[in-house]
């Protein structure tokens, strides 16, 4: 449920309902004060009478009229007594009941006088209602209870006694009490639902998510939290999630990078040491006379200047690397003619691989004005880069390069297959992965960083392409690669460059 939902029925929960158990409490105190009222002996029971503590105002009117009804059978004539009759009107608790005694059909004595002139004319006439009943009247119209004893004046004229009480006119303190703790404990249980339900919609998952939350300041993100719930918090959670799995990814990649890293440093520095070492040792050669004649001194110095190389090739290969890392590869795309590039690229490496014993053939079987969109520079690396793999893992007296140019219809594919020792089958979907070496052991004769083949897969892939090897151990590895074709579409050659380019 959405926070603003949830803010919605909490606020009319609150208004709606304290005020329907309020009205439930009364309807049952009501109920409750009905029946009591039918208990005490009123000759018409009204609800108006729920508004005064029906009780208390019996009770009230009761020890009035017993003290009175004791007086008379004691001695009457003490009735006649307006000094006598304000000393009982005063005693009586409650200002709202008093006295008033008839004398024929006058007001003798009168309580509360205004009060008296207004029920006067009301009262029963003398032994007109049969008092042995000892049942009170109640007026509807004034909300008075009334209790009659007649009696005799000691002139012999006839006398009547009422006791008067105003039932309404004020709330009951009993019913204010009952209201009160009935109001109090219904605000209570709907202060406890609601923080209930806001605790457990809101408070609780708030606290997994603290949880989780320092589960990942402590590097832990295997902290699950799962959640079938709508709105913020469950977005909250599946955010959670998602930010959960790509920290544990990025982790994950920065250890595998870290470590892969250092064993580019440990690759290279072991790589560096053999030719520093081969160097140092024909220089002190040099420096001790060793190269003592000019044959000697010219093969000391061209194999001082290989080893330079190696180094030199070495290091380009680390800042290469830190280029891909970092993709800042420099591109420069241009179209050009599949024969003639791969054409003057077999003859470029083919002097050197001459030098190393090794046969070199070339096939073109594509159209010759095939043309592709490529880097000449970075296309140049890529054949360099394989070539070189396949000579440093060359095993054979007479090693043999082969490369063709195959035609597939809006693409063409470079095949580059040597005879070497060539790869198992488990690790082949493995040699374009940065710094897997096939023959892992540092004492190898054909060292290597690890990252040529990654370099290869990177820069294919930026010229739209993909790459992949075949072979078999012991026979050789076949390295494909393929680049897309440049057609020209109707919109002319420069804006389809920039087209792909794009």
């Amino acid at each position: 449920m959405k926070f603003r939902t949830r803010l919605q029925v909490t606020f009319i929960t609150i208004i709606v309902l304290p005020l329907a158990l309020t009205i439930l409490a009364f309807c049952g105190i009501g109920v409750y004060l009905m029946n009591v009222q039918k208990g005490f002996p009123i000759v018409k029971p009204d609800y108006t009478a729920l508004a005064e503590n029906m009780q208390e105002a019996v009770e009230t009117t009761d020890r009035a009229f017993y003290y009175l009804q004791d007086q008379i059978e004691e001695d009457a004539s003490q009735l006649a007594d307006k000094n006598y009759l304000n000393m009982v009107n005063s005693q009586i608790a409650r200002r709202t009941t008093y006295i008033i005694v008839r004398k024929g059909d006058q007001i003798y004595y009168a309580g509360n006088e205004e009060a008296a002139k207004a029920i006067f004319h009301k009262l029963p006439g003398y032994q007109e209602r049969d008092v042995s009943e000892d049942s009170g009247i109640y007026f509807d119209d004034l909300d008075k209870y009334v209790k009659q004893l007649d009696f005799r004046f000691p002139d012999g004229s006839e006398g009547s006694a009422f006791v008067v009480t105003k039932v309404n006119s004020l709330i009951s303190r009993h019913l204010l009490i009952d209201m009160f703790v009935a109001i109090f404990l219904i605000l209570m249980f709907t202060s406890l639902m609601l923080t209930w339900w806001i605790h457990r919609g809101v408070f609780h998952p708030i606290n997994e998510l603290n949880i989780a939350m320092r589960k990942i300041k402590e590097g832990n993100f295997e902290y699950t939290l799962q959640t079938d719930a709508k709105g913020e918090i469950g977005d909250l959670y599946r955010n959670y999630e998602d930010m959960r799995l790509r920290l544990k990814e990025n982790t994950e990649e920065n250890e595998e990078s870290e470590k892969q890293n250092r064993e580019l440093v440990s690759n290279i520095s072991h790589d560096l040491k053999t030719p520093i070492t081969a160097i140092k040792g024909y220089v002190e050669g040099i420096m001790d006379g060793v190269a003592d004649t000019p044959e000697k001194m010219d093969k000391y110095i061209k194999t001082i200047y290989n080893k330079a190389n190696d180094m030199e090739r070495l290091i380009n290969e680390l800042t290469y690397y830190s280029g891909i890392d970092n993709n800042r590869i420099p591109y420069n795309f241009h179209r050009i003619n599949v024969a003639d590039y791969f054409g003057d690229c077999v003859e470029e490496v083919g002097l050197d691989l001459e030098q190393k014993n090794i046969e070199l053939n070339y096939s073109n079987l594509s159209r010759p004005d095939t043309i592709v969109i490529a880097d000449p520079e970075q296309m140049k690396k890529v054949i360099n880069n394989i070539i070189s793999n396949s000579v440093k893992y060359m095993d054979k007296p007479r090693g043999v390069i082969d490369i063709r140019i195959l035609d597939e219809v809006d693409s063409i594919r470079i095949e580059i297959e040597d005879n070497g020792k060539g790869i198992a089958q488990k690790d082949l979907p493995k040699i374009f992965e940065r710094f897997y070496r096939t023959d892992a052991s540092r004492n190898s004769a054909q060292g290597g960083s690890g990252i040529g083949l990654s370099i290869v897969k990177k820069i294919v892939e930026d010229h739209g392409g993909y790459i992949w090897a075949t072979g078999k151990e012991g026979e050789g590895t076949c390295i494909n690669f393929v680049l897309r074709k440049y057609i020209e579409l109707q919109d002319g050659p420069e804006e389809h460059l920039n087209k792909k380019r794009g």
